[in-house]
């Protein structure tokens, strides 16, 4: 499991900050996990949250892409859920939304929190979205991590060695 060696996630705080959740329609019980913890760590920030749905993990570049235009908007949170199958359309999906995230990120000059996971089982997804019984909980996570980086806007970047 990816957990071991992870960083404390602790929440910053940046009152005021407005952030998107973009968030996938497919399998409900993972979703409201993911979205659940993400708003979790919203609230602990003293942040505002805004919930965007899409279709699909495919659709969540666009989404992203689309909030983070507004000009109201400090960050994006993007939450899927893709599960491998019996086809390549698993690989097809993971790298374009990867990717598209990517770039929507570097495009708009904003955060992105990654939330997709990317399991080989739904057993899997369930263990990492943060539901009951949950030993990861990565909507929390991505949450986290979008907000640690509007708290790293205006600081002077130091090395750490």
């Amino acid at each position: 499991m990816a957990g071991s060696g992870a960083p404390e996630m602790g929440v910053k705080k940046v009152r005021g900050a407005r952030i998107g959740v973009v968030a996938s329609r497919w399998h409900d019980t993972v979703m409201d996990g993911l979205i659940d913890g993400a708003s979790r760590a919203i609230k602990a920030a003293g942040a505002k949250g805004y919930l965007y749905r899409v279709p699909g993990s495919f659709e969540l570049p666009l989404g992203a892409a689309k909030a983070l235009a507004r000009k109201d908007i400090d960050a994006v949170v993007a939450l899927g859920v893709v599960i491998r199958g019996a086809t390549p359309h698993f690989d097809y999906v993971c790298d374009a939304a990867t990717q598209g995230l990517l770039r929507a990120s570097l495009d708009a000059k904003k955060p992105v929190g990654f939330g997709l996971l990317t399991c080989d089982n739904e057993q899997q997804a369930l263990d990492r979205a943060g539901v009951e019984d949950s030993c990861e909980d990565k909507g929390f996570e991505a949450a986290a991590a979008a907000i640690e980086m509007i708290a790293l806007e205006g600081k002077r970047l130091k090395l750490k060695r």
